[in-house]
């Protein structure tokens, strides 16, 4: 006796994926993405295509399961019963390659990636999730896919140890060994340029001190943060040595248009958040560490109409002559930080954004990339961003925002239950004797 396996129904349902498949077809997140990936289609039938829906639950799934590398994705994807669920694919269909996810990738531009953001925002909205009043707004670094001795020199093409080696030719050194030119390099002052050094195999990283110390090269991602609810609003990567105040412009700019374009939305009657509607002006105050305070940014904050909560780092006694509008934004800003609100907004400022670098890059796997190129890092940094916001409706439907956060629950939960049974046997026993 013989059945098919086509017959046979995969019981693999994960609970949390369940109610997410629930909020993502209740809000009919397959027809949008149909409808925005709809100018990839080629006019005449070829090869059946990765339906726009499965692409993007892919990298919400390399989210949630804490995945770092597309190649990891579709591994997990090959032998997971419940995640086939998710997808939407059954027992006898292929499930995507890490070559297919990659292709996709690359044809669908950073725009799409964006207006799923977007989608998802719309979705918090709803849901009482954003009010975008206030902004917080930081920045990390993310190792970059790609060696510091690898790099070689922007004007004649010198690998790094061809370049040791012409300097130690000027001294009259010819033909060092590896152990020579290493001795020579270690006692000489040397500094690595970015206007010098280039990557030939990613040349949009930058040579970038990491937090821990380390030389290495690497992108920034910097996050503009709802200090109400802790969304994401916005989130841009840019060259690893892009000053703060240089970078925070691009950020700020799509966190206030993501705002106005949702102002005076109303959250539906029984949405899961606290917010009634979102902020019908938009941005109204900008928090920010010691790294963005600046004359010039404070100068332009205040002209755009924008309040801002900037702390501000220790300096010499400034001169402020033709600087009046500068100087005002300054003493304005300098007078806020006194306040007890402009103190709770700091301290929200560093739980929740920190909060947010922790989810997306540590836990979520995206601390070292695996892609090279400033768009394609961003693609799929937009739709772990896009994830974690929708952690947070789950979070405040199912108690928790992630599929493992899950499992530890109900592990949580059938120990207790455990507990709770041997402690009501002993106590038949007790009773009884």
């Amino acid at each position: 006796m013989w059945v098919e396996t086509s017959q046979l129904r995969a019981h693999g349902r994960h609970p949390f994926y369940e109610r997410l498949n629930e909020i993502l077809d209740q809000s009919k997140f397959d027809m949008y993405v149909e409808r925005v990936c709809r100018k990839y289609y080629a006019k005449t039938m070829g090869r059946p295509s990765l339906a726009p829906g499965v692409y993007f639950r892919c990298f919400l799934m390399g989210y949630f399961e804490g995945i770092d590398s597309e190649r990891g994705i579709a591994y997990r994807l090959s032998d997971s019963l419940s995640l086939r669920e998710f997808l939407g694919m059954g027992l006898e269909e292929q499930t995507p390659d890490h070559s297919t996810l990659s292709k996709t990738r690359r044809r669908m531009n950073l725009g799409t990636h964006k207006a799923v953001f977007s989608w998802v925002l719309k979705k918090l909205a709803v849901e009482g999730l954003l009010s975008g009043k206030n902004v917080g707004i930081d920045a990390t670094t993310l190792e970059a896919n790609a060696a510091l001795k690898s790099i070689v020199r922007r004007d004649d093409g010198a690998s790094y140890d061809e370049h040791v080696a012409g300097l130690m030719k000027t001294e009259g050194i010819e033909d060092p060994t590896p152990a020579e030119r290493q001795r020579f390099d270690r006692k000489r002052k040397k500094s690595l340029s970015n206007q010098d050094w280039v990557n030939p195999h990613d040349p949009e990283a930058r040579i970038t001190k990491m937090k821990d110390g380390r030389t290495h090269l690497a992108y920034k991602a910097e996050h503009a943060v709802d200090l109400e609810t802790g969304a994401v609003v916005a989130l841009t990567v840019q060259p690893g040595d892009r000053g703060d105040t240089a970078s925070m412009t691009s950020t700020l700019t799509q966190a206030g248009c993501a705002v106005m374009e949702l102002a005076g939305k109303a959250a539906h009657p029984e949405a899961v958040g606290p917010v009634q509607e979102v902020n019908q002006v938009g941005v109204e105050r900008v928090i920010a560490d010691k790294g963005y305070h600046s004359k010039q940014v404070l100068q332009d904050l205040a002209e755009g109409g924008l309040r801002t909560v900037i702390a501000e780092p220790e300096r010499q006694r400034q001169r402020w002559s033709g600087q009046r509008a500068a100087q005002v934004a300054v003493y304005d800003n300098r007078r806020c930080l006194n306040t007890n609100i402009a103190k709770s907004l700091l301290r929200k400022r560093g739980e929740l954004i920190e909060r947010s670098f922790a989810h997306l890059y540590n836990t979520g796997g995206m601390r070292r990339v695996h892609l090279r190129g400033k768009d394609n890092i961003g693609k799929r940094a937009l739709i772990h961003a896009a994830a974690f916001n929708l952690s947070l409706i789950l979070r405040q439907i199912f108690g928790v925002g992630t599929a493992r956060q899950a499992a530890s629950l109900a592990t949580e939960a059938f120990f207790l239950f455990l507990l709770l049974s041997h402690a009501q046997i002993e106590l038949s026993t007790d009773t009884s004797g």
